[in-house]
């Protein structure tokens, strides 16, 4: 989730909608939700591949979000408990349309559970902005990232795009945090070798560069 989400949810006070919602105020609910309708499509996205499954998803998250609420605790964010819930309608999806690939979330790649230690990587923020302007770029960046393996993407999507920390994508995903750091710095790797060559190590580095993207 974007810093400016956030700071708009701290100024709309969300518990106090929450609570308002559960006390009748039902319509209140639209208002409460509206911020993070993209956020959701995005992330249904990000494990379906499909913009009509994406949306169904998110659609279904929506009203999960809605007849659940009273079960937010406050403990966690509550664009995590949405994404938490997206995600889990968009694994349902895949199981139900026998379309997920081998590399499942259940499923932990040999070494993901060790302590992890990341290799040395080319900061793809120093590609120069000017660079972001060109259409050959953006479609690459696009394609690269819907073409990492679904473990890859889902991480790269909650940590990088949404800006979710590691406890609050682990907690999303069902996976340890240590499984995250790996899978993030793959998913990376395999991105820095999509972009080598747009990579300009002798150019200063330019913080928020996947903000920038044209998806964000």
């Amino acid at each position: 989730m974007t810093a400016s989400t956030t700071g708009a949810a701290k100024e709309r006070n969300e518990p106090e909608l929450i609570a308002r919602i559960l006390s009748g105020e039902k319509d209140l609910f639209h208002d409460l939700i509206r911020p993070y309708e993209r956020m959701l499509y995005l992330t249904a996205f990000s494990v379906v591949k499909n913009e009509t499954d994406a949306e169904e998803c998110a659609q279904d998250a929506v009203v999960n979000a809605y007849r659940h609420l009273d079960r937010f605790r406050g403990d966690a964010k509550f664009s995590t408990w949405l994404v938490t819930i997206v995600v889990n309608e968009a694994l349902q999806k895949l199981r139900k349309t026998k379309r997920a690939r081998e590399d499942s979330l259940d499923e932990t790649i040999e070494g993901e559970d060790q302590e992890f230690t990341p290799a040395p990587l080319t900061d793809w923020r120093e590609i120069p902005s000017e660079a972001l302007e060109r259409k050959e770029l953006r479609e690459t960046l696009r394609k690269a990232v819907a073409d990492l393996p679904d473990i890859y993407r889902q991480v790269f999507t909650l940590r990088d795009l949404q800006e979710m920390n590691v406890a609050e994508t682990a907690a999303a995903l069902g996976v340890n945090e240590n499984i995250v750091k790996v899978r993030l710095h793959r998913a990376r790797m395999m991105l820095q070798k999509t972009l080598a060559p747009y990579l300009k190590t002798a150019a200063p580095a330019r913080k928020g560069f996947w903000g920038r993207m044209p998806w964000s």
